[in-house]
């Protein structure tokens, strides 16, 4: 489905099956403005993520300035990876781009919470009631800065009942 673009909305970009998996899931939450979000096929790779973003976001990002996007990569370990993904986002769309993703990658996600959807359900929970029960996870915790500017711009329209 895609997103009604007149209005806020927000695309996630997603590395791979298993990003876009735990972004479905996400879409499951009941409360979810389900117009205003849209999931996009994975990348192929968080290099991938960045060239995309470069290539055929940017452009579309200054032409609708209603539009939101959530890079969803992993970020295997590496503490440069969240400042090499900034460096590729122009600063006046820095307000409207986020990085999220597993610390690791997340298939590791997955041993310890359940399938990629119920993540991604899970996730959804924490973003509608304003917790961090599942985002304080050890692998999720290091989203906490991207994740209290993303609730600040795209909760109020993606969760408007709450």
């Amino acid at each position: 489905m895609s997103v009604n673009r007149q209005v806020p909305h927000v695309l996630v970009l997603p590395e791979d099956d298993a990003n876009r998996q735990i972004a479905n899931g996400f879409l499951l939450d009941q409360s979810l403005a389900t117009r205003r979000i849209q999931v996009l096929e994975e990348a192929g790779g968080w290099q991938e993520v960045l060239v995309r973003f470069e290539q055929d976001h940017i452009f579309e990002m200054d032409r609708n300035s209603k539009r939101f996007m959530i890079l969803l990569i992993d970020f295997d370990r590496r503490n440069d990876r969240l400042e090499k993904a900034q460096n590729v986002i122009p600063d006046r769309l820095r307000d409207r781009v986020f990085i999220l993703g597993a610390w690791s990658e997340p298939e590791d996600l997955r041993q310890d919470l359940g399938s990629y959807e119920t993540v991604g359900l899970k996730l959804a929970k924490d973003c509608r009631d304003i917790t961090d029960v599942t985002w304080a996870h050890d692998l999720l915790s290091h989203n906490a800065g991207e994740l209290d500017r993303l609730r600040q711009h795209v909760r109020s329209f993606l969760f408007p009942s709450t």
